[in-house]
């Protein structure tokens, strides 16, 4: 969580990490000091947290097995991408680098999962793309969809529900200025109406 609150927002609190895991201050504070004392971890009371460039590199192989095996699930097993986090998250736990890197060679190498996330390589380096997010958009533009800032499971059947997948190309026709939400055509769909919320975790490129 650390590594993910810092590439998008930057500098991180003991407040920000426990907001983000649902556990109390004293429990996230007592967390850091214990990584701090294996060294993956700067801490220091009343500053913004830092992983060390140790810290950095496990979280991103941590990181990287989550997304190979989300991407190995969705491309070679036929789960839908609502369904592949909780099965992640059990084998990011496999300790063998020869797993992954088998699970790399088969996938062909990808360099994003099936939620348009950057997979780390295998130091655990990670460029984040620079996306715009579909909520910026005004009337008469037009909207690639490559990846999905909210990979919730709810999120992605709401996505299902409107047959919004990666690489779909979408039309804003027009912004309500009440409440941001959008009239959008895309594919087949030639209008549909999609939320502020959503539009704000639909990330591409615009034109």
């Amino acid at each position: 969580m650390l590594f993910h609150l810092s590439h998008e927002n930057g500098d991180v609190s003991v407040k920000d990490l426990s907001d983000q895991l649902s556990i109390k201050m004293p429990t996230a504070t007592s967390m850091m000091k214990k990584l701090a004392e294996k060294g993956l971890v700067h801490y220091e009371s009343y500053k913004p947290l830092k992983l060390t460039s140790r810290g950095l590199k496990e979280a991103g192989l941590i990181v990287r097995k989550h997304r190979l095996t989300e991407m190995f699930l969705v491309e070679k097993m036929g789960f839908s991408w609502e369904e592949v986090h909780e099965i992640a998250e059990q084998v990011e736990h496999v300790h063998s680098p020869l797993f992954f890197e088998r699970m790399d060679k088969l996938l062909g190498y990808p360099t994003i999962d099936p939620h348009g996330s950057p997979i780390p390589d295998n130091e655990g380096n990670v460029e984040k793309p620079k996306y715009n997010k579909l909520s910026d958009c005004k009337a008469g533009d037009k909207f690639t969809l490559l990846a999905v800032a909210n990979s919730s499971e709810e999120f992605l059947h709401y996505l299902n529900s409107h047959r919004l997948k990666l690489d779909t190309e979408i039309t804003v026709l027009s912004v309500e200025a009440f409440d941001a939400s959008m009239t959008v055509s895309y594919g087949n769909i030639p209008q549909a109406t999609l939320g502020e919320a959503a539009c704000k975790n639909l990330l591409g490129r615009r034109g």
